[in-house]
């Protein structure tokens, strides 16, 4: 993905955002990737605070998205910080978390198409059938007696969820 488009793909916007916490840092990420490096200089040109760059700088780096390196100024003494976003790490951690989520989607489809279900009236918890069996078919909450749940509903629903899922992700996916 060339450097300048990787903030226009919804799924690397997501993802920064959930680090940042804001959609309104996403300019000091723009300034990372343009080759402005230091926090003083991003801030100068993003018009963001310093203290809030550099906020966002440490949590990026926290979530291994930035990395910076560290000189010493001979004349002043003061360290300066050069940051660097890293694309790959975040290609990464899209992938990583996409297939995990797609994971998860696949184990409750399983779970749903080889379990019978039972619950009470009152909804309290859902049993498959062992739990069920062990309870004596009547729920450990209100006493009532537990009966067959068709799921056949919640199947085609995990279902056009782990289709919609793979059409979002189909990129991030191995």
């Amino acid at each position: 993905m060339a450097k300048k488009s990787i903030l226009k793909d919804p799924l690397v916007k997501d993802l920064l955002i959930n680090v940042m916490g804001d959609e309104d840092n996403i300019p000091i990420v723009k300034a990372l990737i343009d080759g402005v490096d230091t926090d003083e200089k991003i801030a100068e040109k993003t018009e963001i605070r310093l203290n809030v760059v550099r906020r966002v700088l440490y949590k990026l780096y926290d979530a291994q998205l930035a990395s910076y390196k560290r000189s010493k100024d001979p004349e002043t003494q003061w360290f300066t910080y050069a940051w660097k976003f890293d694309e790959d790490e975040v290609n990464k951690q899209i992938s990583k978390k996409a297939t995990a989520k797609l994971a998860n989607l696949e184990r409750q489809l399983e779970n749903e198409e080889n379990n019978m279900f039972f619950i009470c009236d009152n909804q309290h918890q859902r049993y498959n059938f062992e739990n069920a069996t062990e309870h004596g078919f009547l729920c450990p909450d209100c006493g009532e007696e537990l009966v067959f749940q068709d799921n056949k509903k919640k199947i085609t629903e995990i279902k056009k969820e782990i289709t919609r899922f793979k059409k979002k992700y189909k990129k991030a996916l191995p």
